[in-house]
């Protein structure tokens, strides 16, 4: 299946019905009066999230939605009948924008949830509902309104908990292999990955973790360079990234400062985003020069440092305690906000 994490789009909702222009004819009714009905309601565009969705991919090919318009107001005070609603399935992580005034219209997380996009058109009132004093029989009616028309622009972001980012040949794809059932395309060239690749790790409590590995972030992937503008925006729902680097590359301090160059100019808090740096392929460096990285690393971060291979499955367990603690420690602290606001 081709990865599409944008589309753009129109949406159209339905029209209302007009009202009607009727008076009752009966034979024992001298004084039937208006009997005009009112137009249904157009139906309304609604998003629904989908956890059996990936990728925008079906919003490539059909770009324009309608929903159906209400009918005309019946004689006898009939009201017309409403339009049906369009309903949209797209995938949790999407957030729909305006396209023109790029405002945030929703942002679709759980799934089942639903957001109305374009409102269906009111009905006209029929001539029954202008009965007065003064006007025993009107003879006009409104018509329906019509629904609103927008242009959206989608955006996916994948709904993932813990990122896996480095430069390209750092390892990442293995690792995420390593650890979960994902079996992504691997091999020995520059931008192997070309889409992000999503795997589920198990908890000890047995619990699913979604990892992603985050594919192209070169220097000067904030400014479009590469494909790492493209995904950097896949890192924004995560709470934890694992900075994977590669142990026998030229310099790996100075690809740890590129990486961590490029987050920082991306924004969004990314750069303050809690992380784990993982050296990776250990087994092809020597303990002396590992040892001298490891310190060099710690001396540039806050952030815990550990080294592991990812093709040799070496001290992945260690990575994985490390991952489990700061999840918890994240999710403890979100319970203190909680009930701090509570009290509040």
């Amino acid at each position: 299946m081709q990865f599409i994490d944008r589309a753009e789009i129109e949406v159209q909702a339905g029209k209302g019905g007009d009202g009607l222009v009727a008076f009752r004819r009966e034979k024992y009714v001298p004084a039937g009066g208006p009997a005009g009905g009112n137009g249904g309601k157009g139906g309304s565009v609604i998003f629904k999230a989908s956890e059996n969705l990936q990728t925008l991919l079906d919003f490539q090919y059909n770009r324009l939605f309608k929903a159906e318009d209400g009918t005309r107001g019946g004689p006898n005070n009939c009201t017309g009948a409403n339009g049906s609603d369009r309903l949209i399935e797209v995938p949790c992580g999407t957030v729909v924008y305006e396209r023109d005034t790029e405002e945030i219209i929703g942002d679709l997380v759980t799934p089942g949830q639903i957001l109305c996009v374009a409102a269906g058109g009111k009905g006209g009132l029929g001539n029954r509902h202008f009965l007065s004093n003064s006007n025993r029989a009107p003879e006009y009616a409104l018509p329906g309104l019509d629904g609103e028309h927008r242009f959206l622009r989608l955006e996916l972001k994948l709904l993932a908990e813990v990122g896996i980012i480095g430069l390209p040949n750092a390892g990442k794809s293995t690792l995420i292999s390593a650890l979960s059932a994902a079996r992504p395309k691997i091999g020995d060239y520059p931008f192997t990955t070309l889409i992000p690749n999503l795997g589920v790790v198990r908890k000890p409590n047995g619990d699913g973790t979604v990892f992603a590995d985050i594919p192209g972030l070169i220097e000067g992937a904030h400014e479009g360079v590469g494909l790492g503008y493209d995904f950097l925006r896949h890192i924004e729902r995560t709470k934890i990234l694992i900075h994977l680097l590669d142990g026998t590359s030229i310099d790996p301090v100075a690809d740890y400062g590129i990486i961590q160059g490029e987050l920082s100019s991306y924004g969004r808090g990314l750069s303050e985003r809690r992380q784990i740096v993982a050296i990776n392929k250990i087994d092809a460096i020597d303990p002396e020069t590992l040892q001298e990285l490891e310190t060099q690393l710690k001396n540039m971060t806050s952030n815990p440092v550990l080294s592991i291979s990812g093709a040799a499955r070496t001290r992945l367990d260690k990575l994985m305690g490390l991952v489990w603690e700061s999840l918890d420690a994240l999710e403890n602290e979100e319970e203190m906000v909680e009930t701090t606001s509570s009290w509040a």
